[in-house]
């Protein structure tokens, strides 16, 4: 049997052969998706699927394997231009693709040696889903890509859903899908856990995720995860709009999400001269509480909106969101009043491919229209204080999530108990009121207790990079701030 990683390994050989021609990972894996796609849809032409296939006779792999050189170079542009028009899955893969392999000796070795030597179709869907999430990984790990914004690390994923505990039947969306983390793990997570029979497997598999993203080259990515994992495979379930500009309504019953980095909304316009600029894009939308460009904020509204009365959601989110005021502190006292904002856990630095992010996690339930706050308790667990990690040296591990995990209780999230006392005050679980938290400045979620041990050892401080990226966050956060209270000068004036 193949093994995951021996496949990860075989495919990225042929990685090193392409980078001398300028290919970086990140349009090696493109290229390696579009190529997977069209001999996997082959595949299933053939016995035992007998699949009729979307895809025309003239743009299929029998196509590309029949030509040579400039030939098969003119040919395959042609491809990714034709079946890029189309609708579906199909238009989703290879919307916007291009050619970036210059050399048609080598396009030929890629597509002969490499992809067409392989069954695609008989390998278990966990050896080639796990073999592409390797290669998302490797690509999320090449810091000039910058893809790593696409990529949440998968075991902070597993955790969320693990105490999230979807069930089979719920609809479940990320409206920031990124690569489909979230939804697979979700997928598996049911798939282990309950003994479903067909029409349940095929209702999962079919029916229950959704996901949007606008960026082409991670929605492709995406669907090609979930292709090769077995999920969606008739339909395409991601949507290339922006999530932020419609309110579908309350539809989902789970929402797992951890939208992009970065505070502001931006479009491209075009200027009568002809140069292009960007401008702050504050979103409209009835079902908002406030208005804001900044698109956390924003993400955390529409999440709240499209989750179902008693839906759940997990949300990452930077610690702006818990401390800005303005907009920020109004949002955070309507989630309080219309959700149970149960849970939030602070994660450390170190673990995400931007440097020296500093994110949290939300975790909350909507509820019905009510008199009083819904929020009784607010939970937090501090995995940052005290707490090292990094990407290659010390990633974070599952394992380091146990413990939050135990101190959640899944089981019974009523019956917790601190590990925070006067005794020991370096216990990592407590818990807050919701009168205690409407007390504090601008109803400030951002609440550390642990003594911080670096600030009495210089020895230990973190790297450079991390400090300077800290710092800019931090005056971007006070302009965020001084621009808001200028505008609302302004509108008063």
């Amino acid at each position: 049997m193949t093994d995951s990683k021996h496949l990860v390994q075989k495919l990225w050989n042929y990685c090193d052969i392409l980078r001398d021609d300028g290919l970086s990972y990140g349009d090696y894996v493109e290229q390696l998706t579009f190529l997977l796609f069209l001999k996997m849809d082959d595949e299933r032409t053939k016995p035992p699927y007998n699949k009729n296939s979307d895809i025309p006779k003239e743009y299929n792999w029998q196509s590309l394997l029949d030509k040579e050189g400039a030939e098969l170079e003119v040919h395959y542009i042609k491809i990714l231009m034709e079946l890029g028009r189309r609708d579906g899955i199909i238009g989703v893969i290879f919307k916007k693709a291009q050619n970036r392999i210059q050399d048609p000796a080598k396009l030929k070795k890629l597509i002969v040696e490499l992809i067409d030597k392989e069954t695609w179709l008989s390998l278990e869907a966990d050896v080639k889903g796990d073999a592409y999430e390797g290669l998302l990984e490797k690509n999320a790990a090449d810091v000039k890509g910058g893809a790593g914004q696409y990529f949440t690390p998968r075991p902070l994923i597993n955790a969320i859903v693990d105490v999230m505990k979807p069930e089979p039947g719920m609809k479940i969306h990320d409206p920031a899908c990124g690569t489909g983390g979230f939804l697979l793990s979700a997928y598996n997570y049911i798939s282990k856990h309950y003994n479903l029979n067909r029409d349940q497997k095929l209702e999962l598999k079919h029916k229950c995720f959704s996901g949007n993203e606008i960026v082409p080259m991670a929605a492709r990515l995406c669907v090609m995860n979930l292709y090769l994992h077995g999920v969606n495979g008739e339909e395409n379930p991601i949507s290339p709009n922006d999530s932020l500009k419609v309110n579908p309504g309350g539809i989902f019953e789970m929402v797992l999400t951890n939208p992009p980095f970065g505070k502001k909304s931006s479009e491209k316009i075009v200027t009568e001269e002809g140069t292009t600029a960007s401008k702050d894009l504050t979103i409209l939308r009835d079902d908002f509480w406030a208005k804001t460009s900044n698109k956390q904020l924003n993400f955390l509204q529409h999440v709240r909106s499209i989750l179902k009365i008693n839906g759940r959601a997990g949300i990452v989110l930077p610690d702006n969101v818990l401390f800005e005021g303005g907009a920020g502190e109004t949002v955070r006292k309507k989630l309080m009043v219309t959700c149970d904002l149960h849970t939030i856990i602070r994660l450390p630095t170190g673990i995400f491919y931007a440097q020296g992010v500093k994110a949290n996690v939300l975790f909350f339930d909507k509820k019905a229209a009510s008199d009083k706050s819904q929020t009784s308790k607010i939970w937090i667990y501090d995995l940052r204080t005290n707490k090292h990690f990094t990407l290659k040296e010390n990633p974070l591990r599952f394992e380091d999530l146990q413990d939050f995990i135990k101190c959640y209780n899944v089981e019974n999230r009523h019956e917790r108990k601190e590990t925070y006392s006067e005794n020991n005050p370096d216990g990592r679980w407590r818990c807050f009121t919701y009168d205690e938290i409407l007390k504090r400045d601008k109803t400030n979620l951002d609440i550390s207790w642990i003594k911080d041990e670096s600030l009495d050892d210089l020895d230990n401080l973190p790297a450079p990079g991390i400090i300077a990226n800290e710092l800019v966050e931090d005056l971007e956060n006070a302009l965020e701030q001084l621009k808001e209270i200028s505008e609302d000068l302004s509108s008063e004036q």
